[in-house]
């Protein structure tokens, strides 16, 4: 059997292996994006690199790979991953409430920089070949842009939310257009019957993503319930993977991509209870994976023809990105968005994408480019999407510097009413703060917000919230809010001196207040009951409860003494902390309430 064994039949996975395993860890020592380091790692030891040395010296073959599909299609598994994880961060009805900015600036910005770039590119290329280089380049990289947000979890902000619905929009578009590259290679395409063929392309994959979510929602949660067994893991795994390569395999067969389809299973599984544990089993193939698919990209860079143009290359770079980023500039704007959420989302989208690599090569399979066109389209494609890392942080402190200087926002200029009705004061309008109201307006009882972003401020009261800008740690200013008429005031931000000035002035204008305040451990708790505060909530405090209340119920122990000892560990807890800070220990709790006011 040793006879007959060929190590060089494993030699691209080892050189893929010890890439991720030496260079990653080496560019994050140095600062440097890890896309950023495949990529320049492709472009060394690919075909145009090193590679190209291997019939000379051959040992260098055992270091370089000389053909980039050999790992094409596992590099392609990097972008499945990649779009399945971020549908399960997802769900169907938050994607609902993203229909305006998908369908609307994501659908005018393929459709304005694809007219944009292919007028520009016209000056030089016949118009078959600057209408389908336009069409490639009008799409941004959903890889890159993605693991950018999401390693500074802000997928959930304003940028991240308008940044994903563009580029699930241009995901969505990559079946017409190429159908549209696929038309226009056919000597005579064109003309009525292409318009017919792109409906019944678009409606191909209408039905096909219908079928996946009917599928979807009569399949998963059976399968994931009979195979989720603690005893067997591996079979957890292998259901996660199934779902992940299976739907976007179906997808790809019925001419749609594959991430797209596995985007659709995570919507899918979003809903279910086995969320968190399919994120977990899936990072690290989705991490590996695309460590492949960068080092694919790096492979495409050419870089004798990098030598042989530089000045047409970096000019084709520093244009790309200039149109692109007007146009989605001028598009969000267009559709509201904050001028620093416009600002950073267009330097995220300036740069093209991976799936302009797919559009390329089916334009050279067709003769629409020739192979020095299709070349140059490539290093274009490949060196922007290398300086994405660089202009998300260019547009993420200009974003910041906008944030600072733009001027309040009229909205939220309107004083706070002066009706003198009894309503709770929630300091801090963020996550927690919004939470705290929901509860509130859930039980019918009145309540008035009060926050320090302007702009949010503004969007808040936009959609009906009764939301005041202005400082909550000026006592002028929380007696204007109604402070000496308010049942409670509940303090959610998480800036402990600022919490501190807020309690400090509020208990100075109001003794007999109920005060809630948020804390950050228990030493914070202390010291805020020392300044009055009725009750205290430590994150830290209870977080562990919360963790032991879903420990216990997960063991099987009643939920009516589950219950009961978490509150009366708390309330252990609420003691400690109030005789630590020199208070009495008795009436811990604020007085109890009728079910319209505190």
């Amino acid at each position: 059997m040793a006879g007959t064994f060929d190590a060089s039949a494993l030699k691209d996975a080892l050189v893929v292996l010890g890439t991720a395993a030496v260079v990653v860890p080496l560019v994050r020592r140095l600062h440097v994006n890890s896309v950023i380091g495949f990529l320049a790692a492709g472009a060394v030891m690919g075909p145009s690199g090193l590679g190209a040395l291997s019939s000379r010296f051959p040992l260098i073959d055992w270091v370089t790979i000389g053909e980039r599909d050999r790992i094409a299609e596992i590099a392609e598994l990097g972008v499945v991953f990649l779009l399945f994880v971020i549908g399960l961060e997802l769900s169907l009805a938050r994607l609902k409430t993203m229909r305006r900015l998908v369908f609307g600036l994501g659908a005018l910005q393929v459709v304005v920089s694809t007219l944009a770039i292919a007028l520009i590119a016209r000056l030089v290329l016949p118009a078959t070949a600057a209408l389908v280089l336009a069409s490639g380049l009008a799409l941004s990289s959903t890889a890159i842009v993605v693991e950018i947000l999401a390693a500074k979890r802000r997928m959930a902000s304003a940028t991240g939310r308008a940044n994903f619905a563009v580029l699930i929009f241009q995901d969505l578009a990559v079946v017409p257009v190429l159908f549209l590259v696929g038309t226009l290679g056919v000597p005579g395409g064109g003309g009525p019957s292409m318009w017919t063929g792109l409906a019944y392309a678009l409606l191909s994959a209408a039905v096909t993503i219908g079928a996946i979510v009917a599928a979807g929602n009569f399949l998963l949660r059976p399968l994931f319930r009979l195979v989720a067994r603690p005893e067997n893991p591996e079979l957890f795994i292998a259901a996660t993977l199934f779902v992940a390569i299976g739907t976007g395999v179906a997808a790809a067969a019925a001419g749609l991509s594959m991430a797209l389809g596995a985007f659709i299973a995570g919507l899918l599984l979003a809903e279910t209870e086995y969320r968190r544990a399919i994120e977990a089993t899936i990072e690290p193939f989705k991490s590996l994976l695309l460590g492949v698919f960068f080092f694919a990209i790096g492979m495409t860079i050419d870089i004798a023809v990098v030598l042989q143009h530089p000045l047409l290359i970096a000019g084709a770079v520093l244009a790309l990105i200039l149109v692109k980023a007007g146009i989605v500039f001028a598009l969000c704007r267009l559709f509201r968005l904050p001028t620093a959420v416009s600002v950073e989302t267009a330097f995220l989208l300036a740069s093209a994408g991976e799936f302009a690599f797919v559009v390329f090569n089916l334009a050279s399979s067709l003769a629409i480019f020739t192979p020095e066109q299709s070349s140059l389209a490539v290093v274009v494609t490949s060196l922007s999407m290398a300086l994405i890392p660089m202009l998300g942080w260019s547009g993420r402190r200009l974003a910041k510097r906008l944030e600072r200087t733009l001027p309040v926002e009229a909205a939220a200029l309107e004083p706070p009413p002066e009706d003198r009705q009894r309503r709770a004061i929630i300091v801090g309008y963020g996550r927690v703060g919004r939470l705290v109201a929901e509860m509130l307006a859930e039980h019918r009882i009145p309540y008035l917000a009060v926050d320090a972003d302007a702009r949010g401020v503004a969007k808040w009261r936009e959609d009906g919230k009764p939301v005041y800008w202005g400082d909550a740690t000026n006592a002028v200013f929380l007696e204007r809010c109604g402070l000496l008429e308010a049942s409670a005031l509940v303090v959610t931000i998480d800036t402990p001196r600022q919490i501190e000035a807020v309690v400090t002035a509020a208990r100075a204008l109001r003794p007999d207040l109920v005060i809630v305040a948020r804390s950050r451990d228990a030493a914070h708790a202390s010291k805020l009951y020392a300044l009055g505060v009725t009750d205290a909530v430590p994150e830290t405090i209870e977080a562990s409860l919360q963790l032991s209340e879903a420990a216990l119920a997960g063991l099987g122990v009643p939920a009516g003494p589950v219950i009961a000892s978490i509150h009366e560990r708390r309330d252990l807890f609420r003691r400690e902390l109030q005789s630590a800070a020199g208070r009495p220990t008795h009436a811990v709790m604020p007085k109890r309430t009728t079910r319209r006011g505190l």
